[in-house]
Formats: C-alpha cells, structure tokens, sequence
C-alpha cells in the first residue's frame, strides 16, 4: 500500500494557522540567556493545540498524525524561535505515547503538557555520539517509601535546564526504564550549555539519587527511545527543510533588491546559480522530510529508511543553504542583526543534536551491512 506524502488539507490550514502566529508574536532571540516567555508558550500550547496533536483521543489528545506534527515543525523552522514545543512535544510526547498502558500518571502529564501548564524534557543521552541501552550507567534503585532514587548524568538534553518535569532512562537491574522526574526535585542539578544555537538551549543534568516515579513497564525503554529518536530525527528533518526554505526566500529577495552596478544582483549568473541550487536542495529536503513523516504518520515499515533518508539530505540540504545565504547577502549576512546567522546556527545544531549515524541506520535500512 503506498503511502500519501503530501499533507492534507487540514494539515496546510494548521500551517497558516501556526505561521501567522509565530510571525505575529514571536522574534528570533540572539541571546541565549533569554528565557522563553510562558505566557505565549501557554497561548502556542493550548489555543492552537500543537502539543497534543498526534496524541491518541483516548489519551485526551486530538487524535491527529505525525503529518500535523511535521507542518509545525517546518514552520517552526522557517523562524527559530525560543520556545519549549521541540523537547514538548517531540521527545516528551513521543515517549509517553510510546509507552504500553493508560496509567494515571501519564494521562496527568499528556494534559497539562497539552494545556502549556507545564513543560517537559526527555533525558537519555550518556554519550557524546550515541545511545547504546546496554551501556546505560544512571541506576535507578527502590527506596524506603516504595519510590525510586535515580543517580547519574544525562549529557545534551534540549530544554533541560527551564523543563517543568523531566522524562529519565535509567537501568533497573539492567534494564533500561523510564521515569518521571519533578524540575524541583533535591539532588537535581542542571547546568546550562553555552550551546550555538541561542534558540535552542541544552544542559547536562546530574542526579544524586533523585525521588523519582516509573513510567511503563519492564522493558519499555528499549522501544520507546528508539521511537523517539526516530520521531525527533523525522522532525529535525521537517525544521531543517522549514529553514532552508525560509533561508533560500530570504536570498531570492534580496537578490531582487540589492542593486550593484546599476542592476540587481539577481541578474547576475553567479548569484541566480546559486539561487537555482537552493531551490533544487530545498524541493530535496521536502521530498524526504515528507516521506518520513507520511511513513511515521502510517506507521509504515518504510519509517526506518525514510527517516535516516530525511535525516541525510535535509542536514546536509539545511547547512548547505543556510551558508549560501550570508554569501548572497554579502557584508550584511554576517551581521548580528540579520537572521541568515541564525540559520547557519540551527543548522549546525540540529545536525549532530540526536546523533550521526545516519548513514549506518540507512545502510541497516535496507539491508546492506556497513563496513
């Protein structure tokens, strides 16, 4: 059965919605010690409904698809902006949907995510260049009260300094499993990273045995890491797009306005060349953040190959662009005041921040063994 690529018409007139909100009430910080602003999180979380939106009905959400996920990714990265909806409504989101079971817990923490009441991070990464459950070193042990105790460190974890709760992988006896801890807890210790990205913000987190509740069953984690990464990789893919689109617009405009020698600069073949090899790369990253999204939306056993395709060529189509747009813009492209900077920063972010092993989960994919 083939899948639908492009999204529907529901999903576009989620887009219009989305981009005249961010493009009417949000600016792109160039200081990374800027907080993001609860009160508009609050208005973006709720009023348009984008936490929950793939979120099943019984579960309280709206029962949409990975598609609607994908088209506020992308226009989230037509303008990076400071808000929690990555780390939210991704990873966070992605784990407790992946989760077997309908407890209490997790119901209590899908709604008042999805009500922007509170804001979550998921914490699993323990090394620099991957995730190997078998490696996992923060210990979850059994205290006094029946609760739980977490110790270790969790490396590069997005929003983990400012997240009202954080989703921890720990091993019991082994085992890797999820767990719900509070931002306030004692023994929590989270320090900010001076990350390149000032709209991005990442922290490594320490615990020291740290109160904590379960999540899930034995077992559970295995999966739902590989769901979420899969999940957070498909819509770095549609943000990357998002941007070098966004990137590729700004460069045709300005082509059409700056005038060097009585003509504009678009009338120039070195500059239309390189505006005619944004579009191809751009239509690229399209075609592959689509495919998986449409494959995650479908659940399709296509997902796996589509999202380390997406992951390839929207990373490097995003980077590309990116650069290529403070050369159209010459002298002003490098300025701090011009948002092309901000595009060569989240692309160089979002390429290594869930890891780069793109080509061997590709080769892996499709059956072919890497060397």
């Amino acid at each position: 059965m083939s899948l639908r690529i492009t999204p529907d018409a529901d999903a576009e007139d989620l887009r219009v919605v989305v981009r005249d909100f961010l493009e009417r009430r949000t600016e792109p910080s160039r200081d990374p010690d800027t907080p993001w602003d609860r009160d508009l999180w609050r208005r973006f979380a709720a009023e348009l409904g984008v936490v929950a939106l793939d979120v099943p009905e019984e579960l309280g959400g709206a029962g949409a698809t990975f598609r609607e996920v994908a088209v506020v990714a992308e226009e989230l990265g037509r303008r990076p902006v400071r808000l929690p909806w990555f780390s939210t409504a991704v990873l966070a989101v992605g784990a407790l949907t992946a989760l077997r079971g309908t407890d209490d817990l997790r119901r209590e923490l899908l709604a008042d995510l999805a009500a922007g009441e509170r804001t979550a991070a998921f914490a699993f990464r323990e090394d620099h260049d991957t995730w190997d459950p078998d490696r996992l070193r923060t210990r979850a042990e059994g205290d006094d009260d029946g609760g739980w105790r977490l110790s270790g460190t969790k490396l590069q974890v997005v929003e983990g300094a400012t997240a009202d709760v954080l989703l921890v992988v720990a091993a019991v006896e082994g085992e890797p499993a999820v767990f719900v801890v509070d931002g306030t807890a004692e023994g929590l210790v989270r320090s900010p990273l001076r990350a390149l990205d000032p709209n991005r913000q990442l922290a490594d987190v320490l615990l020291d045995r740290v109160p904590a509740r379960r999540l899930g069953g034995t077992g559970d984690a295995r999966d739902v890491v590989t769901r979420v990464l899969e999940r957070g990789r498909a819509a770095l893919a549609c943000e990357q797009t998002g941007g070098a689109a966004a990137a590729m617009e700004l460069s045709v405009a300005y082509a059409g306005q700056r005038v060097q020698f009585g003509l504009p600069i678009a009338t120039f073949q070195a500059v239309k060349h390189r505006c005619a090899d944004m579009a191809v790369r751009v239509e690229a990253a399209r075609s592959a953040s689509w495919w998986a999204a449409a494959a995650l939306a479908e659940s399709s056993p296509e997902a796996p190959a589509a999202v380390a395709t997406a992951a390839l060529v929207c990373g490097e189509a995003y980077s590309w662009v990116a650069g290529e747009t403070v050369q159209v813009h010459g002298g002003i492209g490098f300025t701090w005041e011009h948002v092309a900077h901000l595009h060569v920063r989240r692309a160089a972010t979002d390429a290594v921040l869930l890891g780069t092993e793109h080509t061997e989960a590709l080769l892996a994919a499709v059956g072919v063994a890497s060397a």
